[in-house]
């Protein structure tokens, strides 16, 4: 029998999601917290993965066990046994085919710029104290929906087959002293909304135009690109998927 787990963390202690050597993720933590729980080795697969020092506030992991499982009950349990920083929202059960990472239809991610030094966000934002046209930088946001190719925007040597996706939505909020970038697609490549937040931020420093948007993706070069934010103000929000009930 195949279950979801809906869950969210705050990856500032983790390597990211994904099982690695030598290092601790958020993966690794859950997966051996309900092999204990449940008395039996399992494995749980992702959404997707997170990069060091990413934080989600929604993301979907699947595992499989043989019998029946209480999933309140489980919930307790592993809220109980779970380091502070990881907190599980629901167990459900699903369809034995479904699949955390490849039946998601649609992800969104946010990221977090604060214009005011603020000791209690420094931590999970990125401060930046020269001004910021949001305009300009909504406009360039705009130019993302007209492309498929990201590759400009990936991190280099990595594994994909294909550097499309196709992005439903891009643009940025002035919430108080914060601005907030929210993007939606039905998937991301490696360091994909690090790079595209540094380049809008160039275009609102006035550093390049609105119109060299264009001129970086078409380049699909890593190096065209700004730079990559730092991972502490990045959150995958939401995940989608169809005909399956969760929790928001």
């Amino acid at each position: 029998m195949r279950y979801f787990i809906q869950l969210s963390y705050n990856g500032k202690a983790y390597h990211g999601w994904q099982i690695q050597p030598n290092a601790i993720t958020v993966q690794e933590t859950i997966q051996n917290a309900l092999s204990k729980l449940l008395n039996t080795e399992l494995a749980i697969i992702g959404a997707g993965r997170t990069d060091t020092g990413v934080h989600a506030s929604q993301m979907f992991a699947h595992f499989d066990v043989e019998e029946h499982i209480d999933s309140d009950n489980l919930v307790y349990k592993l809220n109980s046994f779970l380091p502070k920083d990881i907190a599980i929202q629901s167990i459900f059960q699903v369809k034995d085919d479904a699949h955390a990472r490849f039946n998601a239809v649609k992800r969104s991610y946010e990221y977090k710029v604060a214009l005011k030094k603020d000791v209690f966000q420094s931590d999970y934002s990125y401060y930046i104290y020269q001004n910021l046209d949001i305009d300009k930088m909504n406009k360039a946001a705009k130019i993302l929906l007209e492309y498929n190719d990201f590759q400009c925007f990936s991190k280099s040597n990595t594994d994909v087959k294909t550097y499309n996706c196709k992005v439903e939505n891009a643009h940025w909020e002035h919430e108080d002293d914060m601005l907030v970038f929210n993007i939606s697609a039905d998937r991301f490549l490696r360091n994909m909304v690090r790079a595209i937040v540094g380049t809008l931020i160039n275009i609102g420093l006035g550093k390049i135009n609105i119109e060299d948007m264009h001129r970086i993706i078409k380049s699909k070069d890593r190096g065209e690109a700004g730079f990559s934010v730092p991972a502490k103000g990045l959150y995958l929000t939401e995940v989608i998927y169809p005909d399956i009930t969760y929790t928001q």
